[in-house]
């Protein structure tokens, strides 16, 4: 797809009514108010491996094992934990699954496991009520990866891996910074754990047993067809955290945000294949790498190393973290609009947005440059809110979807590799969501 052209909100293409309706931009909401969904406050945990069904973005179910945080469901991905730097973690883990199984944690120091029996990367709880406790010093900032140690060709497609997050010392709720130095500052977050699962792997393992893999190629040549973001596929990428129809599958990963804003987008291959992940609407800022900043050294003050993408190769088992902006810089028309119904100032700070809207002021009053099409020309789209403008809606044409009542802005945030954009070879599915940029004042949830 042309770059240059999708670089307009997706919302330019689409037909504008008639009874435009003006809104007032006001002071910015105060920062940090979107945060990732998880375990946060406690150090000690008490999980349970077991397995449960999961559901898959076209309706069908997959038997899977998962991690529950005390005696309630699994849950796919395993419980996303929110520790602070310096924490010392520990996990008493209960495995009632028919085999062995563990816990490994990459990127942590100090880990230690007592209680089960040994296994090749870890000690392991013993199938079927087996105990195993984990401890470790969460003394890096940063995203970080956990999975199972046991046959993780098999567990980790089952479903037995999930996130940590370790905030910096001093973590300020209400002026984050990822690691602590300012560049790594920023006002909202978003988590994307990708993974993958062979449908296959789970149907046999559900109808006769783990022991049925071994007259089969699954492990050595496998067919992954279904593909994850924080477990879920698309469309279900978009509901809300905690949904009641996603019972297993608590965490969404649809990001909204105002210009100006600084998104942490927290990025982790969960899963055995290479995903790369696209964001249209900008490129970002890669500034670390499995929990540790991109610089020339530990007391450089900034991410010096830092590199500008726009797709970046999710590679199995690392971790990254990018900084994504949006202002509609350089679009060449006013996002807020103009003519009659639209009063709004741009005052330029040193760079040119304005200090309120962050507008990119050079572009202030300049009319869309485009002819938008009549009604029955076009085909409204879900995310049309019936006008071109941010913050604004208007009249829908009988028969028209809504699913934009904010009057944002909707870019598309996916695989770029096309196979993962299905649900079992239906498409649209897989690796997609999307991001929403909303105009300033709008609470975002």
């Amino acid at each position: 797809m042309n770059e240059q052209i999708t670089r307009l909100p997706a919302v330019v293409i689409a037909v504008v009514a008639a009874g435009l309706l003006s809104v007032t931009l006001v002071a910015d909401v105060p920062a940090a108010e979107a945060r990732i969904n998880g375990l946060s406050g406690a150090t000690t945990f008490n999980f349970t491996a077991k397995a449960d069904h999961l559901s898959t973005g076209e309706g069908s179910v997959l038997l899977f094992w998962g991690i529950a945080n005390g005696n309630g469901r699994a849950q796919y991905t395993a419980p996303t934990l929110i520790l602070n730097q310096g924490d010392s973690v520990t996990i008493a883990l209960t495995n009632e699954l028919p085999v062995a199984t563990s816990l490994v944690f990459p990127g942590q120091t100090h880990v230690s496991a007592s209680g089960g029996t040994a296994g090749l990367l870890t000690r392991e709880a013993a199938a079927n009520g087996g105990t195993v406790t984990y401890t470790f010093l969460a003394d890096h900032p940063g995203t970080y990866l956990y999975h199972s140690g046991t046959n993780p060709e098999i567990q980790v497609d089952m479903g037995l891996v999930g996130a940590i997050i370790v905030r910096p010392t001093g973590f300020d709720p209400l002026n984050p910074t990822a690691y602590g130095p300012p560049d790594t500052a920023y006002d909202n977050e978003v988590l994307y754990l990708m993974t993958e699962m062979d449908p296959r792997l789970h149907a046999l393992v559900e109808s006769q047993g783990v022991a049925a893999l071994e007259s089969t190629d699954y492990l050595s040549n496998p067919e992954p067809n279904y593909w994850f973001l924080n477990g879920r596929n698309a469309p279900d990428t978009m509901a809300g955290d905690g949904v009641a129809y996603l019972p297993v599958q608590p965490y969404s990963c649809m990001p909204m945000m105002h210009p100006g804003d600084k998104l942490l987008m927290r990025n982790i291959g969960g899963g055995k294949d290479l995903h790369p992940f696209h964001t249209h609407g900008n490129h970002f800022r890669l500034f670390a790498k499995d929990g540790r900043l991109l610089r020339t050294s530990d007391a450089a003050p900034i991410s010096d190393l830092a590199t500008y993408e726009y797709t970046h190769k999710a590679i199995p088992g690392e971790t990254f973290d990018f900084i994504f902006e949006w202002t509609g810089e350089q679009l060449g028309w006013d996002i807020y609009g103009t003519g009659p119904g639209f009063h709004h100032t741009c005052t330029p700070d040193a760079s040119g947005f304005d200090l309120v809207t962050k507008e990119y002021c050079p572009d202030h009053g300049k009319p869309i440059p485009v002819q938008l099409p009549p009604d029955f020309e076009v085909a409204i789209g879900s995310h049309w809110g019936g006008s071109p403008y941010l913050g604004h809606t208007a009249q829908m044409p009988p028969g028209a979807a809504g699913l934009n009542p904010m009057g944002g802005f909707t870019y598309m945030w996916h695989s770029h590799q096309e196979r993962d954009m299905v649900n079992n070879d239906v498409f649209p599915g897989g690796m997609m969501t999307m991001l929403m940029v909303v105009a300033p004042g709008t609470h975002i949830h």
